[in-house]
């Protein structure tokens, strides 16, 4: 990712902060050896070794504490490098920490740079104390001499100068690095150093004065300093367990959302054009996964998503596990939606490459969804929900990711008004049947037509299917919609016959009807009180619905075929599915989508599919309707293919029955030759 302009700058000035600390603090290390060597010489070899053996251990062995978005480590070398300070002398206490920086960032694998930006930056601090200790006339300790109460001060100050200067040179580094103000930066963070750094610091004096009687009482000193580091170790890994994921040490949902908060917090408090975006991703199909090889696998699985991400992820970005095969990913300052739809492809992108497992190759899909501050909400349980939202969109229809809007939120006030709505139609006889006939290309005879839902909002006039239909299958009146349509459809079916007019009635199905294993019987109940054979109803379902759990879909197909109903893959070749599927599935008639036929003429990949897709239900014996048929121009082209079915607007838009029925009585016989019916008055 390209960094914008404002990001060059705060790299450079990182970067010109870092050198200049380094120059300067190697340099006074330098200058103290060369001032100081002969105090070094004539100090105690053991008490010099004894202490810079413990600096070194202590910055080995850090307490590692939670701290906004990542972790810092607070190390217990301090006390007795100022102890070093004061009883050997600048080059002693420097050189020690120089040695320790070096030795424990070394072990961390940390950039040469970073480790001697970390040890110049010791020195520094120490070189403030020191010329604090200079000031006042104190060099050094002395031997065998009692700590005088005047003499405390003077210590007090020169810790402060070494905090001071290490809280700055630090604080301003990571600011600069992270983009965050510098002022502002150090104010928060100054209570937190002056607990841990200030702390440590006052314990100098007791360990000077321990060393001063005997080195013996060093040990016993340091045992509690151990106990305590011990104990801080023991809570912090129980709150690491608390916030992270025990399976791939992830974040979890506890921490994410937590990160995500102050995240907004520092954006709206920096007052900055760019937006923080919360990622939802899920993975498709893992149960697949368990359930052919195993748990075992499916969680070495999991442990690979977290460092997949990372690699095409920022390294101000955080990546959490939410529980189960989701996940989350906090995308701080995003200068616009396109950018976070940048980033979502690229983690699809990766997550697509196959994951090499202990004796097999996996590969999966991922479903994510995206919501942005401010323009989504400014609370991160909001943005946690709608980007949920918006993953279970991309998830259905299958289009890698989605952007959160509020006009396809079930949740959102006005969808909830409106589902309120669609129980009350529901008894309120507010929704209505239009129809729109099928003609055969061979003939221009009108074979069939399809019952299309139409609801008549006393307040926002028509709406059509695709705005509640999502809405009844999330709230559990799918199956008393999808029955009113069968009911109401095969009435009209039987008024159609008792006037002579034989037609087939197509009506749509939802993914609800077909996970429902008792449709069948309502199905056969009610073609039973209409009193029509069952090849009169076709039942259109589409790939996606059938995809979700193709083998309990497949058992409720079966039994609609087997007493005699005709289906119909509606849509085909916009979802989500493979010829293996296709040719066990138990279905009459492939619909082509409208889309392709719609722009046949003008392009000739949409023109492609439909002649493939017409060859297909050919050679799998199917009959094939095209849809979105809109002019004479793709009749022709239609009945040149060989296509069975036609139905679109150059025949009539849904209409009434009433309006329906006139329009059938106009028709004429079936004509020899291939031409369309009559239009219809729309």
């Amino acid at each position: 990712m390209a960094l914008s302009t404002e990001g060059r700058e705060r790299s450079v000035a990182a970067r010109r902060l870092v050198t200049a600390v380094t120059v300067a603090g190697l340099g006074c290390l330098a200058t103290a050896t060369a001032l100081d060597w002969r105090t070094l010489a004539l100090s105690p070899s053991g008490h010099v070794l004894l202490f810079t053996a413990l600096v070194v251990v202590g910055e080995l062995l850090p307490v590692r504490v939670r701290r906004g978005d990542g972790e810092e480590e607070i190390t217990v070398s301090t006390p007795f490098a100022f102890t070093l300070l004061l009883t050997s002398g600048l080059a002693a206490a420097s050189l020690a920490l120089v040695l320790a920086s070096l030795v424990a960032d070394t072990a961390r694998r940390k950039p040469l740079w970073k480790s001697l930006f970390n040890a110049a930056q010791f020195v520094l601090s120490m070189a403030a104390a020191a010329a604090v200790l200079h000031t006042a006339g104190l060099h050094m300790w002395r031997p065998h001499h009692d700590i005088l109460a005047a003499e405390l001060p003077v210590m007090v100050l020169a810790g402060a100068a070494f905090f001071l200067a290490n809280n700055v040179l630090t604080g301003a580094a990571i600011a600069l690095a992270s983009g965050r103000p510098i002022i502002p930066f150090l104010r928060r963070d100054f209570l937190f150093q002056l607990g841990t750094t200030g702390v440590l610091l006052s314990l100098a004096p007791i360990v000077v004065a321990a060393a001063d009687d005997t080195l013996l009482l060093v040990p016993l000193l340091v045992m509690p300093i151990a106990a305590v580091h011990k104990c801080a170790s023991i809570l912090m890994a129980k709150e690491h367990a608390a916030l992270h994921d025990a399976l791939t040490s992830l974040p979890n949902r506890t921490s994410f959302r937590g990160r995500v908060t102050e995240a907004l917090g520092r954006a709206q408090r920096a007052g900055t054009a760019t937006s923080t975006a919360v990622v939802l991703i899920d993975l498709d199909r893992f149960k697949e996964v368990n359930d052919t090889l195993g748990y075992g696998i499916g969680d070495l699985l999991l442990q690979q998503i977290g460092p997949r991400l990372a690699g095409v992820l920022r390294d101000t970005d955080t990546i959490a596990r939410l529980g189960g095969d989701e996940f989350a990913v906090l995308l701080p300052d995003v200068t616009s939606e396109i950018v976070a739809m940048e980033i979502a492809d690229r983690m699809l992108e990766a997550l697509e490459q196959h994951f090499d497992l202990p004796e097999v190759v996996v590969d999966i899909d991922a479903s994510i969804g995206i919501a942005l501050a401010p323009a989504h909400g400014t609370d991160a349980d909001v943005l946690m929900q709608r980007a949920d939202v918006a993953m279970y969109l991309a998830k259905e229809t299958r289009s890698g990711y989605q952007v959160y809007a509020a006009d396809r939120d079930p949740y959102s006030p006005r969808h909830l008004s409106l589902l309120h709505d669609v129980r009350h139609a529901l008894e309120a006889d507010q929704f209505v049947l239009y129809y729109q006939p099928k003609a055969a290309l061979g003939s221009g005879e009108i074979v069939g037509v399809e019952a299309l839902l139409r609801w008549m909002h006393p307040e926002l006039g028509v709406i059509l299917p695709d705005r509640f239909i999502p809405l009844a299958e999330r709230s559990g009146l799918s199956r008393p919609l999808t029955l009113f349509v069968l009911e109401q459809a095969l009435r009209q079916l039987s008024e159609w016959r008792r006037a002579g007019i034989e037609l087939r009635m197509a009506v749509n199905l939802t993914g609800r009807n077909l996970h429902d294993p008792s449709f069948p019987v309502d199905v056969a109940r009610l073609l039973a009180s209409s009193g029509l054979p069952a090849d009169s109803l076709l039942l259109e379902i589409t790939e996606n619905s059938v995809m979700t759990d193709p083998n309990r879909v497949l058992g409720v197909l079966k039994a609609l075929r087997e007493m005699g109903v005709e289906l119909a893959l509606d849509d085909f070749g916009t979802g989500y599915s493979s010829l293996a599927y296709l040719k066990r599935l138990p279905v009459h008639e492939l619909k082509i989508d409208k889309s392709f036929v719609m722009n046949m003429s003008g392009d000739e990949s949409d023109a492609v599919i439909v002649r493939s897709t017409i060859g297909l239900a050919r050679n799998l014996r199917l009959r094939v309707v095209a849809e979105g048929v809109e002019d004479k121009a793709a009749w022709d082209e239609l009945v040149s293919l060989g296509c069975d079915v036609a139905q679109g607007y150059f025949l009539s838009r849904p209409v009434p029955p009433a309006q329906l029925t006139a329009w059938l009585g106009r028709q004429p016989a079936p004509a020899a030759k291939a031409k369309p019916p009559l239009r219809a008055v729309n």
